[in-house]
């Protein structure tokens, strides 16, 4: 279990299904990493951990705070 929320308080792991509204749209994916250290947000050309990485339903690699999302997975 992870200690990374959704900003409904739910839990987000690798795996799930989390989505967030953006400009009229949404970016939506399962989340395929959790960057919580400086040096994997290096690694991975992020900035400012903890972030959420998954690839959106148009196929883009996003990077969004975990109390941005809703966890569509966590019951």
């Amino acid at each position: 279990m992870s200690d990374i929320q959704s900003k409904e308080g739910k839990s987000i792991n690798e795996g799930d299904h989390v989505y967030t509204k953006i400009r009229g749209g949404r970016h939506e994916g399962d989340v395929e990493k959790i960057v919580t250290t400086a040096d994997e947000a290096a690694a991975e050309g992020v900035k400012n951990p903890p972030k959420v990485l998954f690839t959106d339903q148009k196929g883009k690699a996003v990077a969004h705070n975990p109390e941005t999302l809703e966890n569509m997975s966590a019951e």
